[in-house]
């Protein structure tokens, strides 16, 4: 008697599908995908009121709140691109405006050797080309956001003037909160408003009218700027965006200050990750720690 043979086994199921190099997103579409669906709200005061009217109960409310802000248009950025992305939101607040492409920064800072993936450890750097890109002029303030510099910074961003600021340095969570990382995770933003906690009456009424949707909160009137008072200043906001997301961002000024003073070391992942980088003699603490860059609505240095 004859004997069938048994049918040859099934093949396995296929497994996962492997990714390659090339069919893992970049971290410009990641960025992107987060953002999706999430488009800017346009005007001056508009989405600084959400984000207010959001954390309303966390303000004192035996304090005069003013709010002061410049619009600036949003850009995801594409790879290690914070900085220069947010010089190209801060070139939209020149006066008069100045028509400036992503490009023509890119380009710009790798002709100038101030870059060579996009990162800028130098705030130096990014005064220089601060000023080339923009016709603006670009002041480098050193030795920290406190005291007098504090003064300087709430007085610029009350007049109208960006910031760009090295290090918020973001959380991995995506709440873009600053931390404390040692630069680990340094960023760059451009500061574009604040708000301002002072004690009840430091700010003349001519000078400010109230916000016509939260009855606790003022805007400057029409016209000549608003001074800061230099006393009376309880609690400082200050209102940024960066090359992550779309939204504005409302950060303690205190906040910001310490995680821009502790910046010391490029990310280790980073730094062996055989990339090169353009990094100032003395590293990232000499480059960046402590430094922020005004610019200001006249022509640039000679």
């Amino acid at each position: 008697m004859s004997m069938e043979h048994p049918p040859p086994p099934l093949p396995p199921p296929p497994g996962p599908p492997q990714h390659t190099a090339s069919s893992v997103p970049s971290q410009k579409k990641l960025y992107q995908a987060i953002a999706a669906g999430k488009s800017p709200v346009v005007g001056d005061h508009a989405e600084a009121r959400l984000l207010l009217g959001q954390r309303e109960a966390s303000f004192r409310k035996d304090l005069q709140w003013v709010l002061f802000n410049k619009y600036v248009p949003s850009l995801i950025q594409d790879g290690p691109q914070c900085g220069l992305v947010a010089l190209w939101m801060a070139g939209h607040l020149r006066q008069p405006p100045v028509n400036i492409s992503m490009e023509t920064v890119v380009q710009t800072a790798l002709d100038r050797g101030y870059t060579a993936q996009g990162e800028m450890f130098s705030a130096g750097d990014m005064a220089l080309l601060a000023e080339e890109v923009t016709g603006c002029r670009a002041q480098l303030l050193s030795g920290g956001m406190t005291g007098d510099n504090s003064m300087a910074v709430l007085q610029h961003l009350a007049d109208g003037r960006p910031v760009l600021i090295p290090d918020p340095s973001y959380d991995e969570d995506f709440n873009h909160e600053p931390c404390q990382r040692s630069g680990h995770r340094a960023h760059w933003a451009v500061a574009s408003g604040l708000m301002l906690g002072l004690d009840q009456g430091s700010v003349s009424r001519e000078h400010i009218q109230p916000d016509p949707t939260l009855p606790w909160l003022f805007l400057p009137q029409d016209g000549p700027s608003c001074p800061i008072p230099t006393a009376g200043v309880r609690e400082a906001y200050i209102l940024a965006k960066q090359g992550k997301s779309l939204r504005y961002q409302l950060w303690s000024l205190d906040k910001v200050s310490q995680s821009n003073a502790q910046l010391r070391d490029i990310d280790p992942k980073r730094a062996g990750d055989g990339t090169k980088y353009v990094l100032p003699e003395g590293g990232v603490e000499v480059g960046l720690a402590g430094q922020v860059v005004l610019l200001h609505a006249g022509g640039r240095t000679q």
